[in-house]
């Protein structure tokens, strides 16, 4: 079995994304080390064969690996996997790489960098977008923050998990792209929802409308893969809408931090906060439509 520099490959963090991603990883021949906090996970992919192998903690996947990566839901698990007890820090070393795949604050990347670094080890903040069929498939959109020499490096990882790699500066800057990617998703799902909701009550059929918009310069991936769903209520997740809410709340601060004026953003943030005190929280990021079928109180799901 392949192995990385001659160690397995630590793979911390085995949610939607993570557990999908692992498995390609393992389908291009690497051996892994994988750890959760949730043993249901750890157990479901041990038992798909030799390729993996479960950790006693983020310390332990440290121990026997040279490369790790961490795909976790936010900052605060992220400090945690790092610098909490039986965390990776106190096991890193000369020679470690950490790639941290999970959507975090730009701050967070850049205080976990400093700390690996001074422990002789070298870190990338790599977030990602495509979400799960994105994961399944191999085919995410990975970008990078960190050193080049770094990223090169972890180049045959990446190409094991994603499709579109780009390198777009030091550290902390991955995660500052993504707050942008978010940004823009959450924007076209409140475009979309609008749209569709908008057509549908004045009595024209949702389904056409995606059929059409789909043709035109309103096209867009939210709505290619995303509007049929929308109109059938189909919101089993694939990226939860608390995971949207909590990447709008970086993309807001990161905005604030710079000086930069993001009012749609804070506006589609509003909505997506009025999506979770609905208690919708745990569904797929494209039931942001139900908001606006509230306010127009009329629903699209079988409208014609």
């Amino acid at each position: 079995m392949a192995q990385f520099e001659g160690a397995p490959v630590g793979f911390i963090g085995l949610g939607i994304m993570g557990k999908p991603m692992a498995r390609n990883l393992a389908q291009a021949g690497y051996d892994l080390i994988v750890y959760n906090r949730s043993q249901d996970d750890i157990d479901a992919l041990t038992a798909e064969g030799s390729k993996f192998v479960a950790g006693m903690s983020a310390r332990d996947v440290a121990e026997q690996t040279k490369a790790i990566i961490t795909m976790l839901p936010d900052s605060a698990d992220v400090h945690d996997v790092v610098f909490g007890q039986r965390g990776l820090l106190s096991a890193l070393g000369p020679g470690h790489l950490l790639i941290d795949m999970s959507t975090i604050a730009p701050a967070t990347s850049i205080e976990v960098n400093d700390a690996v670094r001074e422990k002789g080890g070298r870190a990338l903040d790599a977030p990602v977008s495509g979400g799960d069929k994105g994961a399944i498939a191999g085919t995410l959109s990975i970008m990078v923050g960190g050193e080049s020499e770094d990223f090169a490096r972890a180049m045959p990882l990446f190409e094991a998990m994603g499709k579109t790699i780009v390198h777009v500066g030091g550290p902390g800057a991955g995660q500052t792209v993504k707050a942008c990617n978010q940004v823009v998703v959450a924007i076209n799902y409140a475009a979309v929802s609008e749209a569709l909701v908008l057509g549908a009550k004045a009595g024209v059929d949702p389904r056409k409308i995606v059929q059409v918009l789909s043709g035109g310069l309103a096209t867009s991936r939210v709505l290619e893969l995303k509007g049929a769903s929308m109109v059938d209520h189909q919101f089993a997740p694939g990226f939860r809408v608390d995971l949207h809410r909590k990447d709008l709340g970086i993309a807001l601060a990161t905005a604030r931090e710079d000086g930069v004026p993001v009012p749609v953003t804070a506006l589609v943030g509003q909505l997506f906060e009025a999506l979770a005190a609905a208690g919708r929280g745990d569904l797929d990021h494209s039931a942001l439509v139900t908001i606006y079928e509230d306010l127009a109180h009329f629903t699209i799901d079988g409208a014609s």
